[in-house]
């Protein structure tokens, strides 16, 4: 989102004005869409306008470095829903469409304006405006070549791009960048991964799952190369990228550069209007920024610890389908007079090569932890503790651990770590309620 004045144009003075004074939102992001579903399925009948910056329908991203970027799926199994639905539900879908300055009213109501002049009013606004790509910020990083995977029309271009390299570089060892190193390796591409960190998924993991993905991906033949500082870009002499110069001296040769080196919230509308905001914009557990009227909702909201019996005044942002959804749900309520506090179990998943990691709960905090692994089978979980008390798991290619732990933690119960190690217990049977445990 930018906040830069444009100048009116002069054939949005012939435009008709909008009447419409229901919620407009911004940003057909999985939480925008769940939003306005969400606000039909609790009896609104105002009507709704959802906004999109991009030339699509709204469609699902995590399959864009994975299946799509394969080719197992195509663009249209991306969407999320039919023309048609938008129309029977009177949600306006808006495509292509930049705001760059809200007015807003004491009372919640106000206009948004876009680059291109149109106004949209508005009785309640929603903020669904995401994260951007965190820019590489090194000599040649705007060479041809230098892309990210953010959106449908960076997949676009990478598929189109497919047989014009060999070589590829991803920068950044999270799950985008290992997901799609995997994806070109996979498909007959030299991928190298550059990891700026000591390990691998470094920020949503912990050492011993690090340590296996690394492990696997390297047995798989993935280049990987941990603690590497990019100093530039190189230019193959035409504007075109050719390779990744490293701080000691080694230059990793590359046809295409892919970035992926995290996102920034989407902060700028919120701060203009003058929202709090602190990596992210900060809400309630209702979805209510600090106005007390605006709803922000999905990857850019920063909101209090979800999880049962967080530490008080703990927030986080997270990241995540599910938690678009369910905290969508929650706004939903909250527009509807229902208040309903966002209190869940996130989880998040990556397909990384035949490994499909599943992360239940969030493992911040944790002193201790108990590993699952059964390289026959090629099962590994860990999970996480603190104070005696299960508060995460992570899971490769087992998905029994994965569901023992999430419902464990969404029923308070307890998964005793003196049991948890031993392979031929089912976790679920192990599990009890924490007053018993005591």
């Amino acid at each position: 989102m930018t906040t830069t004045a444009q100048t009116r144009p002069a054939d949005a003075q012939d435009r008709p004005a909008r009447t419409q004074t229901g919620m407009l939102i911004i940003g057909a992001s999985q939480a925008g869409v769940q939003l306005a579903i969400s606000l039909r399925g609790t009896g609104f009948t105002e009507s709704i306008t959802l906004l999109g910056e991009e030339d699509h329908r709204p469609y699902q991203r995590p399959a864009l470095s994975k299946e799509f970027l394969q080719g197992t799926v195509d663009k249209e199994n991306l969407i999320f829903r039919s023309a048609e639905y938008w129309d029977e539900h009177n949600i306006e879908l808006v495509k292509n469409s930049r705001i760059e300055k809200i007015e807003k009213n004491p009372d919640g109501s106000g206009v948004a304006i876009a680059t291109d002049g149109e106004e949209y009013p508005f009785a309640r606004l929603a903020l669904a405006v995401g994260a951007r790509a965190r820019p590489l910020e090194v000599p040649g990083s705007d060479l041809a070549g230098v892309t990210y995977l953010r959106s449908a029309d960076d997949a676009l271009s990478l598929k189109d791009s497919l047989d014009d390299f060999t070589d590829v570089v991803v920068i950044g060892g999270g799950f985008i960048g290992l997901e799609v190193a995997c994806s070109l390796h996979g498909m007959g591409k030299n991928a190298t991964v550059l990891e700026h960190g000591p390990r691998l998924i470094g920020r949503a993991v912990g050492e011993e799952t690090s340590e296996y993905f690394y492990q696997a991906h390297r047995d798989r033949e993935l280049d990987i190369i941990l603690n590497s500082q990019v100093e530039s870009l190189v230019d193959d002499g035409s504007g075109r990228v050719s390779g990744v110069a490293l701080a000691d001296g080694t230059v990793v040769p590359a046809q295409l550069v892919i970035v992926g080196i995290g996102v920034i919230p989407n902060t700028g509308l919120a701060e203009q209007m003058g929202l709090e905001t602190d990596n992210g914009i900060v809400v309630d557990r209702y979805a209510l920024a600090s106005d007390g009227t605006t709803i922000a909702v999905g990857d850019v909201a920063n909101m209090p610890n979800p999880l049962p019996d967080a530490p008080e005044g703990e927030r986080i942002r997270l990241e995540s389908v599910n938690n678009a959804i369910e905290h969508a749900k929650v706004a939903a309520y909250s527009v509807s007079g229902r208040r309903e506090e966002y209190a869940g179990i996130p989880w998040f998943w990556s397909n990384q090569a035949d490994m499909k990691l599943q992360i239940a709960g969030l493992s911040m905090g944790f002193d201790s932890t108990v590993v699952r692994r059964d390289d026959e089978k090629g099962k590994f979980s860990v999970l996480y503790y603190r104070e005696g008390q299960i508060i995460a798991a992570d899971c490769v290619n087992a998905p029994l651990d994965f569901m023992a732990v999430r419902t464990a933690l969404a029923k308070n119960q307890q998964i005793p770590a003196d049991q948890a190690g031993d392979m031929n217990v089912m976790l679920k049977s192990i599990a009890v309620d924490r007053e018993d445990s005591r």
